[in-house]
């Protein structure tokens, strides 16, 4: 049985945008919210720039902007913490065996910001992949965008393109931003230790995460149910000792906007450790229909590191699901040789019978 498909949108970004990827949602009013960049920007030092991966924009049905986020005025720019504790062997796509376990000092920003080396590349200020917004997600209760930049943190952003609150470790956020960081509790709301960026009670932050999506059937106006794909690249804001000491998670945050709090309700992928650890990719997604957790580990198999003489492991994605609250497989399927960004169930049955 062949598959079919009929193209339904077609539009062209606006000549000062470029590069739509990654990241596409469509709110309630037909409009869609895309990840895009600018493609003359001209910087403060004069320098103009093609910026990267830090610029949202909402189009109406007929593609015409309507609004645009520009991140490198909303957020900071010059954040580096946890660009310096990057693996500069697998930063994004940008997958290179001989760069395993390396990462960026202050002197090489500072050397790269003196300079005109610009484009994507890990670095601060505009011009550079200083944020990588991997994945956008409209809450329709108070107009505003949840996203998560791999590079910096999951941050919710207004209409008024202020800052909500940002779920991501305190360490270097500037005055006006340090304020916005959500405080960790245990379940009895308790605010728990923390220390720099670990902290007690088993909570953690992610690191270098994809798909940060409200879980829209769970959450309320106030109290949001946040499923994300931790991959786990510079936990801790450092590299650990062995390579095979990394692992990726899923994770599922309870936040409650008012107290301005997050709970971690929810979490797998610790235990399954280096096997599982996808140092690019990958999803977490709520499966309404069967109240189920489904995680993509997309990368899996693919670390490099310096045991393996520069050479990156055998491709082996896991599509997994978990039921609600449960941190024991219900699925398990492991793909070879392969690899993808995202992976959702297709229900043929529930796609023919609307056509």
């Amino acid at each position: 049985l062949p598959i079919l498909g009929r193209e339904i949108f077609n539009r062209k970004l606006p000549p000062t945008y470029a590069d739509f990827s990654h990241a596409y949602d469509n709110a309630e009013n037909g409009h869609s919210f895309l990840r895009v960049s600018m493609a003359d920007y001209r910087r403060g030092d004069d320098k103009r720039v093609h910026t990267v991966c830090d610029v949202i924009i909402e189009v109406d049905p007929d593609g015409g902007v309507v609004d645009d986020f520009r991140l490198y005025d909303i957020l900071d720019p010059y954040r580096d913490t946890l660009i310096k504790a990057l693996d500069q062997g697998a930063v994004c796509l940008n997958i290179d065996p001989a760069k395993a376990g390396q990462t960026l000092s202050a002197a090489d920003l500072a050397n790269m910001d003196k300079s005109d080396k610009f484009g994507d590349i890990p670095g601060t200020g505009p011009g550079r992949n200083w944020a990588h917004v991997n994945s956008i997600d409209y809450d329709p209760t108070d107009d505003s965008i949840i996203l998560s930049a791999r590079h910096q943190g999951i941050v919710k952003i207004g209409r008024d393109h202020q800052v909500k609150w940002i779920l991501a470790s305190p360490v270097g956020w500037k005055k006006g931003l340090a304020e916005r960081v959500l405080t960790p509790v245990d379940k009895n709301g308790k605010p728990l230790k923390c220390e720099g960026s670990q902290c007690e009670g088993g909570f953690d932050w992610s690191w270098t995460q994809h798909t940060a999506w409200r879980i829209d059937s769970k959450s309320t106006k106030d109290v949001i149910y946040l499923s994300v794909f931790d991959n786990g690249d510079a936990r801790g804001m450092e590299q650990p000792p062995l390579p095979t000491m990394k692992y990726s998670r899923a994770v599922v945050y309870k936040i409650d906007q008012k107290k301005m709090t997050v709970e971690q309700i929810w979490e797998v992928g610790k235990d399954l450790g280096y096997d599982y650890f996808s140092p690019v990719t990958g999803i977490t997604k709520y499966m309404d229909d069967k109240d189920t957790m489904l995680v993509f580990w997309s990368t899996a198999g693919m670390g490099a590191s310096p045991e393996k003489a520069g050479k990156l492991g055998r491709l082996h994605p896991r599509i997994c699901e978990y039921r609600w609250g449960d941190k024991s497989l219900a699925v398990d399927l492991t793909l070879w040789d392969t690899c993808g960004y995202q992976a959702f169930p297709v229900s043929f049955e529930e796609a023919f019978s609307k056509n």
